[in-house]
């Protein structure tokens, strides 16, 4: 429970006086490695004068993460958005292919980007995650594939998604944005589907900056990202397919390498932050904060509430009165892709299919946790949302 000295300076603030917090304090604050780890690497990539193209610090990341989830490939890219643009190509996605509404835009823009139709199916709103049966529903003679997410890094249903993907033909890859370092049945994320997709973005557990990457077992897709990333070449003046710039640079490549070596303590962070706030808000009615499998790894790098009918406070007054705070909490992510352009008046009626989405779309909040919050202000926050919810 919070102190009462962080409840009464998070009254004072509630009843008009200067903010809890001086500073904006927000959801998505970088974490960061060893800064003379990562000084030294910078130094090493301007002493070799090789910023891009592949450099030696790339090689090495790509290594490094290919190793860490125990897979064959990871190719390396500028972020996560390109990354999904040249998987979804190199796979040869094309007509329809069906992803969750509740996940960032990214994951409908990368298809939407390039032609192809983006078929929201609903989620289980117990996971967050795609409801296999909604899936099925979906299901079309256009349809030529299936994004899973692993929303919060909580694992997609990796095998029922395999099975129906199976069945129908389809092509199977994950967008795995939240879930470095998660497993499932105790094997890293990573390795399912065609492919999976990472972000390496500033927000994230894992940062390169800002980055992404595509793991594969498979030999020939691999190949073909890699191609995919630079413009198609191989060598100095041979372009063989079509490509893009999708190159990661060294610099991002030192930042990625630093942070994997401090990952295991990024980590104890977010579980220590996770369990605090799991203890300041119990008891409180309508307010569900969501676990994770402790049979499963996680980086428990997202605090996600659920506010329900029985919370005496609505989900919006919560993140207002933690905004007036200066608490940056997001309503992740309001309203679904399904509501966003251009998906609103391209699909007017999806939102018939998508119940629990509409419904967990007007729930949640993410809270702050990494490196960057205190355990004081973390109680200050949960102080917060208490007087709001309890009075």
């Amino acid at each position: 429970m919070p102190s009462k000295t962080i409840r009464s300076k998070a009254d004072l603030a509630i009843n008009g006086a200067a903010p809890a917090f001086d500073e904006l304090l927000h959801v998505g604050r970088p974490n960061l490695g060893d800064r003379e780890a990562f000084l030294e690497r910078v130094n090493r990539i301007l002493d070799n004068q090789w910023l891009t193209n592949n450099g030696p610090m790339v090689r090495e990341f790509e290594q490094r993460i290919a190793d860490y989830l125990g897979v064959k490939h990871c190719v390396a890219m500028c972020n996560g958005t390109i990354a999904l643009e040249i998987a979804i190509r190199a796979l040869g996605l094309e007509g329809e292919v069906i992803v969750p509404s509740w996940t960032f835009v990214a994951t409908a823009h990368s298809l939407y980007w390039q032609g192809i139709t983006p078929v929201f199916a609903d989620i289980d709103p117990a996971t967050h995650n795609l409801d296999p049966e909604a899936v099925r529903r979906m299901i079309t003679p256009r349809t030529t594939g299936i994004i899973g997410v692993h929303l919060w890094g909580r694992a997609a249903p990796v095998d029922a998604l395999r099975e129906i993907a199976s069945e129908h033909g389809l092509k199977l890859m994950f967008d795995a944005a939240h879930a470095f370092g998660s497993t499932y049945k105790g094997q890293s994320i990573g390795r399912f589907g065609e492919c999976e997709v990472f972000s390496f973005h500033a927000t994230k557990s894992f940062n390169t900056m800002e980055g992404g990457a595509v793991t594969t077992d498979d030999d020939d897709l691999a190949e073909t990202l890699r191609l995919m990333r630079n413009f198609g070449f191989i060598g100095y003046d041979n372009v063989i397919h079509p490509g893009t710039n999708g190159k990661m640079i060294e610099v991002c490549a030192a930042m990625g390498l630093t942070n994997l070596e401090r990952f295991g303590d990024i980590v104890a962070v977010n579980r220590r932050n996770h369990e605090a706030y799991r203890q300041a808000l119990a008891g409180i009615p309508g307010v569900t904060l969501l676990g994770y499998d402790a049979q499963e790894r996680n980086s428990h790098h997202y605090v996600v509430i659920e506010v329900d009918e029985a919370c005496a406070a609505t989900r919006d007054a919560i993140v207002a009165a933690l905004q007036a705070e200066n608490v940056l909490a997001r309503k992740y992510f309001w309203p679904g892709s399904h509501r966003m352009q251009p998906y609103r008046d391209l699909f007017p009626h999806a939102g018939l299919m998508l119940p629990e989405t509409a419904r967990v779309a007007e729930r949640v909040v993410v809270l702050p946790t990494g490196e960057a919050i205190e355990p004081q202000q973390l109680e200050t926050i949960c102080a917060v949302i208490r007087n709001v919810c309890l009075g």
